[in-house]
């Protein structure tokens, strides 16, 4: 025998006697690590990068134009009269309707409006009008309807409806109007800043006029610098007259400031603005004043310096107008609301516009927070009734947002006009002449979901309660004038719009329109499953919705991805009507295999004030315990869901949701994609946390009272896999927070993933190369396969 052979001889004996002294636990321990390296193999088999279009296919950039008739925008001209426009499948449609005779024809004959058009000015400059698409916009009729007036080519025309008659108009307002600027509700007048000062525009004669001359840097009139927000738009509101402005100097010549960096090439630039965090010391102050613009007088109101506040999320202003504002007596008084720092007070007061002197109407209080409309922006649900020397005043005191008659006089509470376990949505109309009030209303149907919005209208003494939109669904309404006839617009998840025309009983008078969702449907779109679950104390209901792939096969196992927004001002689900798309583009990630649900938990509003506010002094919680479980019992009803594989994902309060999960609840979720999330609310806006946190309040022990929320120091729970982004130049939500937690996970030795979008604001959750990164992650790490290489979207 060779050295060679016997060496290798050696050797294999030496590894057979090796093997065979191998304990059970040492085979046990190989066999595990090979399994475990099959199941790494099985990570790297490539996802069907088919699903990745499809999942395309149903993002809602590409669904537009899929859904026709649809956005139908009415607008009467009588008591009895009206005439809309709606998206048809070439374009849009124009029609008249007298209610009374129920009659519905075309505005105008497109051809005849075509043909006059283009003999008026000429083939020669370029703008040939097209009958099957005229292009019109800014469109009024006179009050018999026998006029159109509209705007084509920059020019406004005038249409004789019967003849064809046609004329070229003057503008009414020639002058430009400057950038950034609030027009009068009759359009003589655009009010806009110059050097921290308000001016206005007489729109005919182009002249400018300095309207405050005191104004300076950071003490500036009718700045928009809220913070989280900011613009060069004035914050006003206009008298209806157009003379008369109601607006503040604002007052943040003490506020800090927040800083960022925007990426250059070389040096990067700094930008810095005021932005208050709870607990400062130093917080923007209004000082208000009304300004006559006719006379160019400015009047200061006799009142002290009060809190830039709105008595209702969110922020100052309600489309282009400023909140909590309203002239009466003929614009000789200002009735306006101020709100204390804490959100647990609110003044009703009235000013005389003739010496400023100010008179304190009525103090409420909620020992939580105050809110006068449940809905988000939504304008607040107080309105001053001056020739009945009353006010309507919204409360929740009974646990339900309702209507209150109050003395104008002294304050005092007079009666209630609604009750019940509902709650009032937004205040629509009030006839004096009739004593009714018209409004919208959820939860009134107890069979029904409670989030649906109905139109009701009751006498101001609480009597003659009358529904007015008796169909299932979410119902919008645009009204006659004497809110004879309703132009009613409805849907719900499952069901696409309708508009109808009802009388003021709310019998349909006719159909007006039916949306067309065929090629919506062609494109292999799918309605949401409606659900609901109990809360996490077994009794509660709560309410959701589940995205299934097209595909849907009931006897596969799909993990579950949860799309958060925690409230507390809004919730997951949005919009109780038809929607193509919904937050977080949940339809489109579900097409990737998974079950996506969108839940309200507690903590969000349109229920009842003690579910709105479950969660008040510990925003970290989220309502994760809800959410969690509905997701349990949700996958106790299926078997098709694998609650052993769960994600969860949202942007801002969703991001800092997300993280909680992930950092909380680490058996359950898995995954996580948090996109700038506010982490801890001392770092942001400080009308957000003293409001739904509560009053910044410094302990002996050295917390304090946000520490519970602050997620920095909850990362020890993390486990799963968590994928993080900001933006650079978010002035909403500032990436501080989130570096404070990359920081800590960093000190903490956790793996996390990290994606920094440069000089982006707030709102990039739907740019694609976020939207990809957030489908890779979930194929990744809950299907355990490897995504298709940097797709790219359509």
């Amino acid at each position: 025998m060779s050295i060679s052979t016997y060496k290798t001889s050696f050797f294999i004996l030496s590894f057979l006697m090796v093997l065979a002294a191998c304990t059970p636990t040492q085979e046990l321990q190989e066999r595990t690590l090979s399994e475990k390296q099959v199941r790494f193999v099985d990570q790297l088999q490539p996802f069907d990068a088919t699903r990745y279009e499809m999942a395309d296919k149903m993002l809602g950039r590409n669904l537009i134009g899929l859904v026709h008739r649809n956005n139908v925008r009415a607008e009467w001209v009588s008591e009895s009269v009206f005439w809309y426009e709606v998206n048809g499948r070439d374009g849009l449609e124009y029609y008249l309707v007298n209610a009374e005779n129920r009659l519905k024809t075309p505005l105008f004959d497109s051809e005849r409006l075509a043909s006059v058009v283009n003999e008026h000015i000429g083939s020669d400059n370029g703008h040939h009008m097209r009958p099957d698409f005229p292009g019109i916009s800014r469109i009024s009729l006179s009050e018999t309807a026998s006029t159109m007036r509209f705007y084509y080519n920059n020019q406004k025309w005038e249409l004789d409806l019967q003849t064809y008659e046609l004329a070229m108009l003057e503008e009414p307002f020639p002058a430009e109007r400057p950038r950034n600027s609030l027009l009068s509700p009759d359009g003589k007048y655009a009010a806009f800043i110059k050097e921290n000062n308000l001016w206005v525009r007489n729109m005919i004669t182009a002249e400018n006029t300095q309207l405050s001359h005191d104004g300076s840097y950071r003490f500036g009139y009718a700045t928009d610098s809220q913070g989280w927000t900011n613009s060069d738009r004035p914050i006003l509101k206009w008298s209806e007259n157009g003379h008369m402005i109601s607006t503040y100097q604002l007052d943040e010549r003490t506020v800090e400031e927040m800083h960022m960096l925007r990426t250059a090439d070389g040096r990067p630039e700094l930008i810095s603005w005021p932005y208050a965090l709870s607990g400062d010391e130093h917080v923007p102050m209004h000082h208000r004043v009304v300004f006559d613009v006719e006379n160019e007088i400015k009047l200061r109101l006799q009142t002290e310096p009060y809190h830039q506040r709105t008595s209702n999320c969110c922020g100052l202003t309600r489309g282009n107008v400023w909140a909590d504002n309203q002239f009466i007596d003929s614009n000789r008084k200002l009735a306006y609301v101020s709100t204390s720092r804490d959100y647990k007070e609110a003044v009703l007061k009235i000013a005389d516009l003739s010496d400023g002197s100010v008179r304190e109407i009525f103090t409420y209080r909620d020992e939580i927070f105050i809110e006068t409309n449940l809905n988000s922006r939504g304008i607040p649900n107080w309105r001053v009734l001056y020739e009945r020397g009353e006010f309507i005043w919204f409360s929740r005191e009974s646990d339900w947002g309702h209507l209150y008659m109050h003395s104008l006089e002294d304050g005092s509470r007079l009666h209630s006009i609604t009750e019940g376990e509902w709650n009032v949505s937004d205040i629509l109309k009030i006839d004096t002449a009739k004593e009714r009030i018209w409004f919208s209303a959820a939860g009134m149907d107890q069979d029904r979901d409670p989030y649906q919005e109905y139109i009701y209208s009751i006498k101001f003494d609480g009597s003659g309660l009358r529904l007015h939109t008796p169909d299932e669904g979410h119902h919008t309404v645009v009204m006659s004038p004497d809110a004879t006839f309703f132009v009613n617009s409805f849907s719900s998840f499952t069901e696409p719009q309708k508009v109808v025309l009802r009388d003021t009983y709310g019998q349909e008078i006719m159909m007006l329109e039916e949306t067309d969702i065929s090629d919506l449907k062609e494109a292999g779109w799918s309605f949401p499953v409606p659900f609901t679950a109990k809360a996490r104390d077994g009794e509660t209901d709560i309410y959701g919705l589940m995205f299934k792939p097209v595909d849907f096969d009931p006897n596969k196992s799909y993990p579950i991805i949860n799309s958060i927004y925690p409230g507390p001002q809004i919730g997951s689900v949005g919009t109780r009507g038809f929607a193509t798309t919904r937050r977080g583009q949940a339809q489109a990630l579900a097409e990737l295999g998974f079950i996506v649900v969108q839940i309200d938990a507690l903590g969000t509003p349109m229920r009842s004030r003690s579910f709105h506010t479950a969660y008040y002094g510990d925003m970290s919680d989220n309502g994760l315990p809800d959410q969690i479980a509905a997701m349990q019992q949700l996958a106790e009803r299926h078997s098709f869901i694998d609650i052993d594989r769960a994600g969860m994902y949202g942007h801002s309060g969703g991001g800092f949701a997300t993280a909680a999960a992930m950092f909380n609840y680490p058996d359950f979720f898995k995954v996580g994609v948090a996109g700038a999330g506010n982490m801890d609310n001392r770092g942001y806006t400080f009308y957000w946390g003293e409001k739904f946190q509560g009053p910044f309040t410094r302990f002996e022990d050295g917390t304090d009272s946000f520490t519970n929320q602050a997620l920095q120091l909850q990362v020890e729970g993390l486990r799963g896999h968590l994928l993080l982004s900001y933006g650079t130049l978010d002035n909403n939500v500032h990436p501080n927070t989130t570096l404070q937690v990359i920081n800590e996970l960093i000190a903490q030795n956790k793996d996390f993933d990290l994606i920094v979008m440069p000089n982006r604001n707030h709102g990039y959750a739907n740019e694609s190369y976020k939207l990809r990164r957030t489908w890779d992650y979930f194929v990744r790490h809950l299907h355990n396969l490897e995504p298709p290489k940097e797709y790219e979207f359509r």
